[in-house]
């Protein structure tokens, strides 16, 4: 079982997919600060001084100065300023994966198809074959 363990950890997808995570983690920290100590504050300034982290309703009859102070007392809210963030968050992420995604793409060439369907017994055969070697089927020509 170890050596199984050892052979699947060292396969190269496997330490691909680390290294995915972890520059992916450290990706999400940049823009994590990127929405909220760069965007956020000029859109709240424009918005008339709304700092969104800070945006809440408390669940409770109680009222509060503040998400802290709700939090320090134990009060139940609804912090819809940190989840606006953490959509813009998601919103910035996505697009920057897409983006890479697309340029990745562009890279690789589209695989050319050598193959085709036999349309008598769908077995696969050579794109240019006239006739189907497993079923000798008449086919029309390439």
């Amino acid at each position: 079982m170890p050596n199984e363990f050892k052979t699947f950890i060292l396969r190269g997808n496997v330490v691909d997919l680390a290294v995915g995570v972890v520059i992916g983690a450290s990706f999400g920290a940049i823009v994590t600060s990127l929405v909220n100590d760069l965007l956020m504050p000029p859109i709240g300034l424009l918005l008339g001084r709304v700092d969104f982290s800070s945006l809440f309703v408390t669940l409770g009859r109680q009222s509060f100065p503040s998400l802290a102070a709700a939090k320090a007392a134990g009060a139940p809210t609804l912090n819809y300023g940190l989840f606006l963030n953490a959509v813009i968050n998601f919103l910035i992420v996505a697009g920057a994966v897409f983006l890479v995604v697309k340029q990745v793409n562009h890279l690789f060439p589209k695989p050319v198809t050598t193959t085709k369907e036999c349309r008598h017994c769908a077995m696969t055969i050579p794109l240019k074959a006239r006739r189907c070697p497993h079923c000798t089927g008449e086919l029309a020509a390439a």
